[in-house]
C-alpha cells in the first residue's frame, strides 16, 4: 500500500470525519482521481506527440491516450479529428504513488516555489493546477527533452463543496500558498 494511501485511511479519514462533523463514514471526503494532461500545438509534427506520450509516461507510470479535437476552432486551425494533446487518468494505487512524487519530489524542485494557488477550485469540491515544466520531475532527463512541455493536473474529489476538498487536499500535504 502507498504511504499516501495509508495516511488518508488512518489519519486524514479521523480528522476530516472531526473537523467537518460527518456521522456517517461514506460522507468523508476522497480522492477519487487524478488526470494529467498537456495540450500541443496542433502545427507540431508527429515527434512532438510521440515525445509527450512518452515523457508524460515517465511521469505516470501510466500509458497515456493522444487526445483529439470535438470542435472546429478557427483561430487554431483546428479541426474535427486532428491530435491536440495527451492525457492520463490515475486511479488507485498509481494515483496514489503520483500525488506522493508530486508533493515531495516535484513541488520543491520548483524555483522560487511558494505554494500552489488556492483559487484553482471548480465550486465542486475538484481542484485544477498547471505546471509550467516538466522537468522538475526526478524522471524526467532535462537534456534528452526536445520540446518544452508543460502539463494541467486535474484532482477529481468526493467532496461536496471547495471547502471540504481544500481541506481534504491540505490534508493530504498539498503545499497551498497563504
Amino acid at each position: 500500500m502507498p504511504d499516501m494511501q495509508k495516511k488518508y485511511k488512518e489519519e486524514v479519514r479521523p480528522a476530516l470525519q472531526a473537523k467537518l462533523g460527518l456521522a456517517n463514514v461514506m460522507q468523508i471526503p476522497g480522492l477519487k482521481k487524478i488526470v494529467v494532461s498537456t495540450g500541443i500545438a496542433s502545427s507540431a509534427d508527429r515527434d512532438a506527440f510521440t515525445e509527450a506520450q512518452k515523457q508524460i509516461g515517465l511521469i505516470t507510470g501510466q500509458r497515456p491516450v493522444i487526445t483529439k479535437a470535438r470542435k472546429n476552432v478557427a483561430n487554431f486551425k483546428l479541426r474535427i479529428g486532428m491530435q491536440n494533446g495527451v492525457m492520463v487518468t490515475l486511479r488507485g494505487k498509481r494515483m496514489y504513488e503520483f500525488l506522493d512524487r508530486l508533493v515531495h519530489n516535484a513541488f520543491p524542485r520548483v524555483r522560487d516555489f511558494r505554494g500552489i494557488s488556492p483559487k484553482g477550485f471548480d465550486g465542486a469540491g475538484n481542484y485544477n493546477v498547471g505546471i509550467q515544466d516538466i522537468s522538475v520531475f526526478t524522471e524526467i532527463d532535462p537534456d534528452k527533452l526536445k520540446y518544452p512541455l508543460g502539463m494541467n493536473l486535474t484532482f477529481v474529489t468526493s467532496a461536496a463543496s471547495d471547502e471540504a476538498g481544500r481541506e481534504l487536499l491540505k490534508l493530504m500535504e498539498m503545499p497551498f500558498a497563504e
